[in-house]
């Protein structure tokens, strides 16, 4: 087998290893997701959350809530608001201001996926973390290694 370089070079790659175990968890709750029946990409989940949660919010405030660039907003409204997911409005304050709110289809989707999703996976990316301990580059081989023997598909009930 390969030396898994990115893994040997410790604190010295720890922003791609990070990177590597955040697109694992993307794609392994992607799967997830698709198996409870949703369809759209599990990077629109927390935008969506943000909405339900916090209301109608601007590009900027909503790149806040879920601390991603506002370009990476900008781009996953398109698709939410294609979807049907989201409606935007200008703001009456600043006409140069969006303001984004769920639509009716955005709220039924995120009350369906707070049902029939959202808890399952919390819960087995829990149970993928139960045996770190240890310094952080140990507890990242231990993520790692779990979401390979085990991925969240197989932690989640059927």
């Amino acid at each position: 087998m390969i030396e898994d370089v990115v893994k040997e070079l410790g604190h010295l790659s720890l922003g791609t290893r990070l990177k590597r175990i955040g697109e694992t968890l993307q794609a392994q709750t992607q799967a997830v997701l698709a198996a409870r029946g949703f369809a759209q990409p599990a990077a629109y989940f927390p935008l969506l959350a943000a909405l339900d949660r916090l209301g109608p919010l601007s590009v900027g405030e909503l790149s806040q809530a879920v601390g991603v660039s506002q370009p990476v907003i900008t781009r996953s409204l398109r698709g939410l608001e294609e979807d049907g997911l989201i409606a935007s409005e200008t703001s009456e304050e600043d006409r140069r201001v969006r303001r984004i709110a769920l639509s009716r289809k955005g709220r039924g989707l995120v009350q369906r996926s707070q049902r029939d999703a959202w808890p399952d996976i919390e819960a087995a990316v829990a149970q993928a973390c139960e045996r770190l301990e240890g310094d952080l580059l140990t507890q990242l081989a231990a993520l790692e290694e779990a979401l390979a023997e085990a991925p969240l598909m197989d932690r989640v009930p059927s």
